[in-house]
């Protein structure tokens, strides 16, 4: 496969959002060294824009992010895209509403993950972005689908656009990349702050009446339209 005249600019457009939204990660303290990346889908088209593997996040640019098509094979680029592009088009191929991806290793919430335990509902900001618990997705190995499916197979069945992979860390969806990495920096907000509340005693659920309506409400009603 290879990039057609009539995806060059929305290639080029996706490549200074992607690479430019990586600032994210390390302004809300979610990555340290050079883990974790962003992706973004490209509408309309079996591909999708990654970070490179291993690359300092000073060094990204527009032009060192690479594109792959939605089995994880390189369509353009220079650079060896990140490990975990494989399980993230196969989210891409299994959730078609899913526009961006984004993994963490940030530190609260990878606590959760490593006890293998979600984040319980007992704030309304939870509620708000997650439709209740963030869940855990099973154990996988880096490097092949393997976490794909675990993402697809919890997410599918969630109103969450976060999940918990056990052992392992974050990842997130949205319909856009913006959206994922606001998912990614929600979630460890929550996460961090429970903790804090279980460490001073046990934390009060919300009712499943009251989250509902918040669920609704901030999806379809908060902020501009």
């Amino acid at each position: 496969m290879s990039i057609t005249a009539d995806v060059v600019d929305t290639v080029l457009g996706l490549r200074r959002e992607v690479a430019g939204l990586h600032r994210h990660l390390t302004d809300y303290g979610l990555v340290v060294w050079t883990a974790g990346n962003v992706s973004a889908r490209v509408p309309g088209h079996d591909l999708l824009v990654i970070k490179p593997s291993g690359v300092a996040y000073d060094d990204l640019t527009p032009e060192n992010m690479v594109v792959c098509d939605l089995d994880g094979r390189v369509v353009e680029g220079e650079h060896a895209p990140s490990s975990d592009t494989e399980a993230q088009a196969y989210v891409y191929r299994h959730l078609p509403h899913v526009g961006g991806v984004v993994h963490t290793h940030s530190t609260f919430a990878t606590a959760w993950a490593a006890r293998g335990e979600p984040v319980p509902c007992v704030l309304t900001m939870c509620a708000d972005e997650f439709g209740g618990e963030i869940p855990v997705g099973p154990f996988a190995i880096i490097g092949d689908d393997s976490i794909g499916r675990g993402i697809v197979e919890t997410l599918r069945g969630s109103r969450s656009p976060a999940v918990l992979m056990r052992n392992h860390g974050v990842f997130t969806v949205g319909p856009t990349a913006r959206a994922a990495v606001k998912a990614a920096v929600m979630c460890e907000d929550v996460a961090r702050t429970v903790h804090h509340a279980r460490a001073l005693g046990t934390p009060v659920p919300i009712e499943q009446s009251a989250v509902d309506a918040l669920f609704d409400r901030y999806q379809n009603v908060y902020g501009q339209r």
